[in-house]
């Protein structure tokens, strides 16, 4: 199966989402259960848009979902999205596990 365009600019947007340890805390925040964007910005060290542009950044990336309740905008996590996160993660270290393995073999190769 290959990698299409499509899934290399949703893991950009993953990993570009992931690199940031607001972010990550946030996510870590809302798979845990929702909450509000105010309620989340009054647990940072900085500005209430800050925390919306963390936020805009994770939904974009698809690992939280933004719904409404009159005035406020509610935050979850996306089990699904972080699950696809972590099969390619799986999938990666499995090419990566495959190629140490084939120079661990050729290095023995080279030995004997």
């Amino acid at each position: 199966m290959g990698v299409t365009e499509e899934d290399e600019d949703r893991a950009d947007a993953w990993f570009h989402a992931l690199s940031d340890r607001t972010r990550r805390d946030i996510l870590r925040r809302v798979l845990a259960g929702e909450h509000s964007v105010s309620a989340l910005a009054a647990e940072y060290d900085m500005s209430f848009a800050a925390v919306q542009k963390h936020v805009a950044v994770l939904e974009r990336a698809g690992l939280l979902v933004k719904r409404r309740r009159g005035r406020e905008a509610l935050a979850s996590g996306d089990v699904d999205s972080v699950r696809s996160v972590r099969e390619m993660l799986t999938d990666l270290e499995g090419v990566w596990r495959g190629r140490v393995a084939r120079i661990d073999d050729l290095l023995r190769e080279d030995k004997d």
